[in-house]
């Protein structure tokens, strides 16, 4: 007779423990693809990485290009025509639109606008490369002489979905695929026993899972920076002393291997022991990772935690680093609340944009500075990304609409050349014309200076289409 112990397992850990989604996740969604993946890698780099870690930047909402990182004085200068009747009227050629696949026919957003819309910002060359950022990034515009900005990459979803889309490379039309993040997490060993691989913070969008097929030891591990509790549920639920929950976690483990040493081939249960144990580690890694009082009021402030305007993003930015530092793999962070994302400038995009660029613009620049004065930015790989740019014309009087046809992002570190623009789009930043990269050429970027061959980075039973790989963006590795 066989006695299941796993219920009472279960409950002794909601009621003892508390460690929060990485545990509950790995006990109750047996995923029997987890432990297959699991087998199928040894957690070592195909080939010598040039980088260890990456800061994935999320721009929620879609910022604009035109006045970021993509400056188009022809929008000034042709402002309030129609682009039918201007010069750029081939930018409208059914043929050139065909790439996007529309989810909601007729939605009121995501739609064609011809009335062309003025910069609505200024533009300022910097550093020795000259590269032209506008004022609304100047602290970054500072950083430029260490950034690649790709000014070419297109997508195919032209509402929200696209946050999902730049994440897993899939349309929302083709269902749920792991993330960069969980691929990554998927394919290399840890390089801190007491942290997870995967962490994020900020508002995430809809879809609160990563790992999908690849199992929910792949999810990305929710972090708040919040001394108090910086990592949600991870208090015991009842009051506890420390010895006891000792006693109480080393009788769950027990019990564990006892089943364990019964089904000996049973790799699930393994992976929910080991998951066991990193959450009880976290328990006093988490905070000591977040322990800003730790670091110089001078390093603080390159962080904006002197404004309250920048403080919360900066203080994101700052545990990043320190994660970093501490071994984390990918930590991802998004910025903008909201179901679609704060810089979803439909109207008011001058005062959008303002306002969120300054949330972000000096905690960024901080980063990659901190990152280089320590010697991290020469393994680590920050990029700045958002779902999709705006159009060159107006939505409204004074907003833009979803434009996935072409949008800038940057990357930095860990390999990536500094000082040069990759990549064009047209005159009024329509099109994706010059070097033109789908957003898994991103991923496959990285995956490569990770020491990943992207090619091989397949689980069997799920077939990746040739757009899920994309292809490493050469010309701007160094």
């Amino acid at each position: 007779m066989t006695i299941n112990l796993q219920p009472s397992r279960r409950d002794m850990l909601r009621a003892g423990l508390g460690f929060g989604a990485l545990a509950f996740n790995a006990m109750q969604q047996q995923d029997l693809l987890a432990a297959t993946a699991a087998s199928t890698v040894n957690g070592q780099p195909h080939r010598p990485p040039k980088a260890k870690n990456v800061i994935w930047l999320f721009m929620r909402g879609g910022v604009s290009h035109m006045e970021s990182f993509d400056p188009k004085p022809a929008l000034t200068e042709y402002a309030g025509t129609s682009i039918p009747d201007s010069p750029f009227s081939s930018v409208q050629d059914p043929e050139k639109l065909k790439k996007v696949r529309v989810v909601v026919v007729n939605d009121a957003n995501g739609q064609q606008r011809n009335k062309l819309y003025p910069l609505q910002v200024g533009f300022k060359q910097y550093g020795e490369s000259g590269i032209p950022v506008s004022d609304w990034f100047p602290h970054i515009g500072s950083c430029v002489d260490d950034i690649s900005v790709i000014r070419s990459m297109w997508t195919t979803d032209d509402n929200h979905g696209a946050q999902v889309q730049f994440h897993s490379g899939r349309h929302m039309l083709d269902g749920r695929h792991p993330t960069i993040g969980a691929w990554i997490s998927w394919g290399l060993g840890t390089l801190n026993d007491n942290l997870p691989k995967f962490i994020t913070m900020g508002p995430r969008f809809f879809d609160k899972r990563d790992g999908h097929y690849l199992g929910p030891a792949h999810d990305a591990v929710p972090l708040k920076i919040d001394p108090k509790e910086p990592l949600p549920f991870a208090r015991p639920e009842l009051d506890m002393a420390a010895r006891e929950q000792e006693l109480t976690f080393d009788l769950i483990h027990r019990l564990n291997g006892l089943t364990a040493d019964r089904y000996r081939t049973d790799e699930i249960l393994r992976a929910r022991m080991k998951s066991y144990e990193l959450a009880y580690r976290m328990q006093t890694s988490i905070p000591e990772a977040i322990g800003f009082d730790q670091e110089t009021e001078e390093t603080q402030n390159l962080y904006g935690l002197d404004d309250k305007v920048t403080r919360p993003f900066g203080m994101q930015l700052l545990a990043a680093r320190r994660l970093t530092e501490r071994g984390v793999r990918f930590i991802q962070i998004m910025h903008g609340n909201g179901a679609a994302g704060a810089w979803d400038a439909h109207s008011g995009l001058k005062a959008n944009h303002e306002k969120l660029s300054k949330q972000v613009d000096r905690p960024i620049a901080g980063l990659l500075k901190d990152l280089k004065r320590r010697g991290l930015l020469e393994e680590t790989i920050v990029v700045f990304a958002t779902e999709f740019g705006r159009t060159p014309g107006s939505q409204g009087s004074n907003g833009r609409d979803h434009h996935p046809y072409g949008f800038s992002i940057w990357m930095a570190g860990g390999g990536i050349k500094g000082g040069i623009v990759h990549g064009a789009t047209d005159e009024i930043g329509f099109h994706a014309e010059e070097h033109p990269h789908y957003v898994t050429d991103v991923h496959a970027t990285i995956l490569h200076q990770l020491g990943l061959d992207h090619r091989t980075m397949q689980v069997p039973g799920h077939k990746r289409l040739e757009m899920d790989f994309g292809e490493p963006i050469h010309e701007i590795l160094a």
